[in-house]
């Protein structure tokens, strides 16, 4: 029940972020929203952002086999 509270608390992050992306006119086309990897003393989450060209989105879209995250 624990990890529930913690992604709903992450996804609303998200949206707040999201709006705040889209304020300046972009639009998000990747997301990852969860807790793939964690730090043992952190309080509360990051956020990043980039602008994706053509070779970066191929990058990102690429397969992904690692401890934290699959695809």
């Amino acid at each position: 029940m624990v990890w529930w509270y913690a992604s709903s608390e992450l996804y609303l992050m998200y949206d707040a972020a999201e709006r705040q992306v889209a304020k300046h006119g972009l639009k998000v086309t990747r997301s990852l929203v969860g807790s793939y990897v964690t730090s043992l003393d952190m309080a509360g989450c990051s956020v990043t952002v980039t602008l994706l060209d053509e070779q970066m989105t191929a990058l990102w879209d690429a397969p992904v086999h690692t401890a934290a995250l699959r695809w």
